[in-house]
């Protein structure tokens, strides 16, 4: 066989793979946590802060075979220092690859989007000086 023959069939051999790593598909839950940002999911619902903003899932985060999900929501940008309201309807969407999320929040009826930004499973997310969505009795030097 010739030197071209093997090389298009190991380039289509490597298309046909999933050669991007390992991915997560079916329900997210428990805790993702980074810089500014965090998501704790449920079986029925997430809730999710991007600094001092915040918002929840109409549904369960379910990543399809390829990690990438996209689902409803409500989302409010204006929480701090007085949650003023209004609640933005939205799209989560992103992907999970192994234990790192990507998530992007896109407010549906205004051109405001807050990310992409990066969530490990399992860590607590780190709020910086947003006192919302705090533990009690932690501060910004703590995280």
């Amino acid at each position: 066989m010739s030197k071209v023959v093997l090389a298009s069939l190991a380039l289509i051999a490597l298309r046909t793979c999933d050669v991007g790593g390992p991915r997560s598909p079916g329900p997210i839950q428990g805790t993702w946590g980074g810089d500014n940002a965090g998501l704790i999911a449920f079986d029925t619902t997430a809730h999710v802060h991007i600094g001092c903003t915040a918002g929840d899932t109409k549904q369960a985060i379910v990543a399809d075979q390829r990690g990438r999900f996209d689902v409803p929501g409500l989302y409010n940008i204006t929480l701090y220092p007085v949650a003023r309201g209004p609640d933005h309807p939205a799209r989560f969407t992103g992907s999970v690859d192994g234990n790192v999320m990507t998530l992007t929040v896109a407010l549906t009826d205004t051109a405001v989007t807050l990310g992409p930004v990066q969530l490990t499973f399992g860590k607590d997310p780190r709020m910086g000086p947003c006192p919302i969505c705090r533990r009690p009795g932690r501060t910004a030097a703590a995280h």
